[in-house]
Order: C-alpha cells, then structure tokens, then sequence
C-alpha cells in the first residue's frame, strides 16, 4: 500500500477530517512544484527520520505528495489532471456550459471541453491497480470517445430544443434553462465516471488487509469505489447547477434586481464558480479515498482475507 494510502487511512476517517485535508490540499500554487520537488516530497514523507528532524517541511512534504502522486500507482500525476488544478481549470467551462447560448455550436462546443476534461480528469485519477503498467485498452479508449460524443450532445439538448423547436415561451425557457440542467448535469458527470472507469467493476481493483498487505483483485470492490466517486461527482455538478439558479430565482423577487436586471447575468456567473469552488472539497471529502469493503459483499475466494470483517481498497477521485 501506497504512503499516501496509509496517511488517508489513519487522517480521513471522518468527513470533516477529510474536508479539512481537502482544503490544505487543493492549494493551486502546488502545480508550480517542478517533478523534482514532488519526487522529494513523496521520499521524504517515508522517512520516519526526517520527517521528526523537521516537522514543518514534513507537513509542506504531505500536502505536495498527496496532492501531485496518484496514491495508487505512486506516478506523478499530470499537472492540469492534479486535484489542484480542478477549480482553476473546470470553472470557466461549467460557467460556460450554463450560458443561455445564441445557438446551438457554441453549446455543444463548451459542452465538449468540459466533458473532455471531465473524462481526461476521471482517468488519470482512477484505481490503476488491476492495469499492471499496460496502456488504456482500445475497447476502453472506444467508451472513452463515445462517453465524451455522447455526454456533449446530451449536455447540449437544452439549448437544442429551444433553438430547433423555437420555444418562445418564457416559462418553457425557464425550465429548460435553469431547471433540465440540474438533473442533466448530475447525471452526465455520473454516467462520465462510470463510463470512463467501467474497467475497474470489469477487471477489479486491488484489495488491502488491515496491516496494509495486497491480498488480491476484486470486481465487487471495483463497482463499489467506481459507484462512489460518480456520485460524489454527480453531486459536485448537481449542486453547482442547482444552486445559482435558485438564488437567482429568489433574487428576481427583490426590488434591487428588479430596477437592474442587467446584474442577473454577472450574479448568476459569479455564484456558479463560488458554489463550484466550494463544492469540490465537499464532494471530493463524502466518500473516504482507503474505502472499506464488507466481507460478506466481497468474492468467495477473498473472504478468508478478512479477518477484521472487511478490507480495504483506494476508491481514486
């Protein structure tokens, strides 16, 4: 089991636990840490030694490893698929997606980038365990572009209704605009983790006992960390869209946005990228990264494994 692993078994067993990790840890000025720095960071945090002789550089040393080593395989993540980088890099194409577009290209263009990185953000984070160093498979890398083809004209089709069918209505409009995308958006980012990580419930992942030990692969731990983190994913964009257009829709009973609804716009787009922001650590926090897996869900062949009654598993972001 990865350090990293280790750390997020003993420091986030509680939601707020790993919520205050969180917030250390999707510090962006980490993505300026070279690979060198990084490499260091993850050999000095398995120094017992030297993380004793300095406390304060042990502590920098945690946030940078855990936030730029995948804790499966101990790689170096990609610095624009780091969990860092997510904010900086998804809010303009999530604020974007949710513009009341012109026509339908600019929709699906946007829609396109966000479901691109999405994708690309959901691999490089996945259970790697099972892979044993071999590239993405083409059946894989296939369902990666169809997820993506799919999940861009889905995300459009509210933009697409309007524009086609030339709804003129104000209260279609309204429902199209800002109520469809909530479920929409929930259901796109959880189908996008499934889709791009249906390898892991196909092949399994690697299971742990207590002390840390590899006992071997499971499909049934493999479906249950890839069903978490899509609906820890699903809530993020749920929420994101769900959340300014209620406010909105609260605020447009106000006399202030009443004699200046010019503000709708900016407010609308302001709050989407708040509620984002703030959402990640949330989402990112509901679900623990060493999960547990009970014994009785567990395969036949590993259930003599768990002696403590469960075992453990790293459910990837």
């Amino acid at each position: 089991m990865d350090i990293n692993l280790l750390y997020w078994k003993n420091e986030g067993k509680t939601f707020l636990s790993r919520l205050r990790l969180w917030f250390n840890i999707l510090d962006p000025s980490s993505l300026l840490c070279s690979d060198t720095e990084i490499e260091n960071a993850h050999s000095l945090i398995g120094s017992v030694e030297r993380m004793v002789q300095d406390e304060k550089a042990g502590d920098a040393a945690w946030v940078l490893s855990l936030s730029s080593v995948h804790a499966g395989t101990g790689a170096i993540l990609p610095a624009v698929f780091r969990p860092q980088a997510f904010l900086p890099i998804s809010a303009p194409l999530v604020v974007a997606s949710f513009l009341p577009h012109s026509g339908v290209k600019p929709a699906l263009f946007w829609q396109f980038l966000l479901q691109s990185y999405s994708a690309g953000f959901n691999h490089a984070n996945r259970n790697a365990s099972s892979d044993k160093g071999i590239k993405t498979s083409l059946k894989q890398g296939l369902l990666i572009v169809g997820s993506v083809a799919y999940a861009t004209c889905a995300g459009a089709i509210p933009q697409i209704v309007i524009q086609r069918l030339s709804m003129s209505s104000p209260a279609v409009q309204m429902f199209f605009r800002s109520v469809l995308p909530i479920p929409l958006s929930a259901s796109l980012a959880y189908f996008n983790v499934v889709i791009v990580r249906s390898e892991e419930s196909e092949n399994g992942i690697q299971v742990f006992d207590s002390n840390g030990n590899s006992v071997g692969i499971s499909q049934a731990a493999g479906a249950k960390a890839v069903r978490e983190t899509a609906l820890s994913r699903a809530a993020l964009l749920g929420t994101t869209a769900a959340v300014p257009n209620l406010l909105i829709f609260l605020l447009q009973k106000a006399r202030f946005l009443q004699r200046s609804p010019l503000l709708v716009a900016p407010i609308r787009h302001i709050s989407t990228a708040i509620v984002l922001g703030l959402m990640i650590p949330v989402s990112f926090s509901l679900y623990p990264q060493l999960g547990t897996i009970k014994k009785e869900k567990l395969e036949k062949e590993l259930e003599t494994a768990a002696v403590s009654g469960e075992l453990f598993y790293h459910r990837g972001l």
